[in-house]
């Protein structure tokens, strides 16, 4: 499949590939839909067995980011980079600051800022080339660490779907098993651990994993024993794809819900869940605080208090989603993929008919 039929299939409207030759650097920015606002989206740095797997991991992202805006209040559409590792001595911040003056030739039609591989610290180096990029370490002047805010939003999640499965939020003396002890999964534990949850453990950094059930007193797991903990939650916030016909067999949870992007290996996975009665937190709504706290946070200014408000919504949109979905006898996926896909078609409309757009804006 070509890249224009590859667009089509995903609804993108523009794909940006970026090379460097002096410096080897080699991106893709990925625009999916724009109404309703200019893309915004992380850069991801990892390597990728080939350019086709980059450009399939950007397209997902950034369709996934565009559905993330539509169950916020920021008037922002999705858009995702990928810069791809490069093999041997390559300079990872020459490369960023060379990713970053491609970011400024879109002129704000994208902006970026941490994602899988990327730090609030190196988008200091993205920011020396354009001012589109959030998230920049405190140091420097800039929101810093967006994961705080996520995790809050995942457990608020959390709490949403146990009171959709039991009749309460509460999860004291509730199992979860948490894939991923990194950034947004390791402070998701300490949450858990606080509110009085059994936590069940697992990280593919061992040491990081020790470290964490020493300072918390939880369980550690084997990474690929932790699908068949009995628990009332798996919670995945490492990488995507875990969730697909493969694994779904193997768990033995009630819900699943964690900070990882794109957990479903494919669309069919929505309907195995619900099949085998596991209830699942789309994982673009059960993480979409992360945009209130480098979106909102840095580009739009909201204070401390808005964007603890905004933690509260994803609850809401969460119960808005599994209210339907029962309804419906759905699975939530599809459900929050309509409900995303209908407030972008309403803004779509609501643009084009808006005065002061177009020719008339640019005049």
């Amino acid at each position: 499949m070509g890249v224009f039929d590859k667009m089509a299939e995903h609804g993108h409207e523009q794909v940006v590939f970026c090379f460097d030759r002096q410096t080897g650097m080699r991106a893709i920015i990925a625009i999916h839909d724009t109404a309703l606002g200019p893309a915004r989206g992380g850069t991801r740095y990892k390597a990728y067995a080939s350019e086709e797997e980059a450009l399939e991991d950007a397209l997902r992202l950034s369709r996934g980011m565009t559905y993330k805006f539509a169950f916020t209040d920021m008037a922002r559409g999705g858009g995702k980079a990928v810069l791809l590792k490069e093999n041997g001595t390559a300079d990872k911040r020459v490369l960023l600051r060379s990713f970053g003056r491609f970011v400024e030739l879109l002129a704000g039609r994208f902006g970026t800022g941490p994602d899988l591989g990327t730090s609030a610290q190196e988008m200091v180096d993205i920011a020396y080339e354009t001012d589109f990029v959030w998230a920049i370490d405190q140091r420097f002047g800039g929101t810093g660490d967006s994961t705080p805010l996520t995790a809050q939003g995942v457990f608020t999640g959390i709490g949403a779907a146990l009171d959709e499965v039991y009749g309460s939020a509460d999860v004291a003396g509730r199992r979860v098993a948490v894939q991923g002890l990194g950034g947004v999964g390791g402070r998701l534990a300490e949450l858990l651990v606080a509110a009085g949850a059994v936590v069940i453990g697992a990280d593919l950094d061992p040491g990081r994993a020790k470290e964490l059930a020493l300072r918390l007193d939880i369980a550690v797991e084997d990474p690929d024993a932790l699908y068949e903990v009995p628990c009332d939650v798996f919670s995945p916030n490492a990488v995507g794809g875990v969730i697909n016909e493969h694994t779904i067999p193997r768990l033995r949870c009630r819900i699943v819900a964690g900070g990882a992007n794109n957990q479903l290996g494919d669309d069919a996975d929505g309907r195995r869940l619900l099949e085998r009665g596991i209830l699942y937190a789309p994982d673009y709504v059960i993480n979409s605080a992360a945009p209130y706290a480098v979106i909102g946070a840095g580009e739009l200014g909201y204070s401390p208090e808005r964007l603890a408000v905004s933690v509260q919504g994803v609850a809401e949109a969460l119960q808005l989603i599994f209210r339907r979905a029962r309804a419906e006898g759905l699975p939530t996926a599809e459900v929050a993929d309509r409900i995303a896909e209908e407030r972008v078609a309403a803004a779509a409309h609501l643009r084009a008919m808006a005065p002061g757009t177009g020719a008339m804006r640019r005049a």
